[in-house]
C-alpha cells in the first residue's frame, strides 16, 4: 500500500491512490490533516489545471510546498480531483 513519509511521519496512506506521471495521488481522506499548512504557491499545468500546495510541519521543521492537490482539475484529470501528491524529500513507498 502506498505510504508517504517525511520527517519520521507518515502522511498519508492508501490503497485508493491514482497514479499520474509516476507521482502518487493519495485520496484527501488518507491525509494526515494536521501536518498541512495551506500555501499560497500555485502553478499550472497544461492538461490537469491550477494546482495548489501544502507547506509541511512536522516535529517542529517545515518543508514549504512540499505536497501539491488539484481542487478544480480539468477533464482529463477529474480522476484525481483534491488528491495529494507529494515531493521536495518527501518518501513515497508502495
Amino acid at each position: 500500500m502506498p505510504k508517504a513519509v517525511w520527517n519520521g511521519v507518515t502522511l498519508a496512506e492508501s490503497d485508493q491512490c491514482e497514479r499520474v506521471e509516476g507521482n502518487y495521488y493519495f485520496p484527501p481522506d488518507s491525509i494526515q490533516t494536521p501536518y498541512f499548512k495551506p500555501s499560497e504557491t500555485r502553478t499550472v499545468c497544461g492538461w490537469k489545471g491550477t494546482a495548489h500546495y501544502y507547506t509541511l510541519a512536522v516535529n517542529g521543521d517545515t518543508n514549504i510546498d512540499a505536497a501539491w492537490y488539484y481542487p478544480e482539475p480539468k477533464a482529463a484529470a477529474s480522476n484525481i480531483k483534491n488528491y495529494v501528491a507529494f515531493w521536495h524529500g518527501v518518501t513515497v513507498s508502495d
